[in-house]
């Protein structure tokens, strides 16, 4: 049984796109190494941007410099 976890920054993603990203995840591992799609798990997280870290700074303090 896959395991999937998809880790975004929570800034809005739809549920048309999480749904996309879970269909995508699924299809990718049914392609690539013939799992079974019924049996295959995707869970995604949303991170809010305050608790994501890059270079030492937060997400938040990051794109308030526009990076």
């Amino acid at each position: 049984m896959p395991y999937v976890n998809i880790r975004i920054t929570r800034e809005g993603a739809t549920s048309e796109q999480k749904a996309r990203l879970i269909q995508g995840a699924t299809q990718l591992l049914v392609e690539v190494l013939g799992k079974n799609p019924q049996t295959t798990v995707v869970v995604i997280d949303e991170v809010e941007t305050d608790n994501w870290g890059i270079g030492g700074e937060s997400v938040t303090v990051r794109r308030k410099r526009g990076q």
